[in-house]
């Protein structure tokens, strides 16, 4: 009978041997195939398309209307806002027009023209007159003001030909 338990006991031990070699070698399989599956199978994804936003930001917007008659604002400097040192812009600007009229009104008007220009970018930072989004929003308010006291025609666009804030 001692031979008989020492058998079964001999036969449980190899049968655990087995289950444990079994599980290991499924381990490793799986191990494997998953590796298998991300360096092989898996598809990359695609490679973003790298663009230069501030390329995009920058190119004016080409209108295929009619360019307008072109009236010059002749260089400025002006004291602009700021804590701690002194600041200024100098700057020279160009206005398109929508008609001829307008551009001898504007040309009458030049001393109030230039009045607004000076006090609008007078009023502002010097942090908001060093980005592009800063300098839109002062063309986008010189528009709007000039436009207020023009009466035979509007101002199109306004150009900055020359803008240094230092």
């Amino acid at each position: 009978m001692a031979e008989q338990e020492s058998k079964t006991a001999k036969e449980e031990g190899g049968k655990k041997k087995l289950i444990i070699i079994i599980a290991a070698a499924l381990v490793v399989l799986l191990g494997a195939g998953a590796t298998a599956y991300f360096l092989f199978l898996k598809k990359d994804p695609p490679p973003e398309e790298e663009t230069n936003e501030q390329v995009e930001m920058i190119q004016p917007e080409i209108d295929d209307a009619e360019i307008g008659p072109m009236i010059n604002i002749e260089e400025f400097i002006v004291n602009i806002i700021s804590e701690d040192t002194a600041h200024y812009v100098k700057a020279s600007l160009t206005l398109e027009l929508t008609n001829e009229l307008v551009q001898e009104e504007a040309t009458k008007r030049m001393p109030q023209i230039r009045d607004a220009v000076l006090l609008l970018i007078g009023n502002k930072t010097f942090e908001e007159l060093q980005d592009l989004q800063g300098k839109k929003q002062v063309k986008a308010e010189l528009k709007n003001r000039i436009n207020t006291f023009l009466k035979t025609g509007k101002v199109k666009s306004i150009y900055m030909t020359n803008f240094v804030v230092q």
